[in-house]
């Protein structure tokens, strides 16, 4: 399933593309979770992308925050 949204982190807007799944996958999910895949982006600026393997890790504090809060919600 597909999810889709925009956070508000310390003033910043964080556009996000989760896709989850029901049951958890070893091989392609996110430490082993539900989230097969994932992007992130600010100000159109792709921060994070996570494509049954990492492409773009978060390297900024919004982006990063982000995406513990998806994890949590989602994986």
């Amino acid at each position: 399933m597909w999810d889709e949204g925009t956070l508000l982190i310390d003033g910043t807007s964080v556009k996000y593309w989760v896709k989850h799944y029901a049951e958890p996958s070893e091989d392609y999910g996110i430490d082993g979770g539900r989230i097969s895949k994932m992007e992130l982006r600010v100000g159109g600026r792709t921060t994070l992308n996570y494509d049954r393997g990492w492409d773009i890790e978060p390297e900024d504090e919004a982006s990063q925050l982000a995406y513990a809060a998806l994890l949590k919600q989602y994986n």
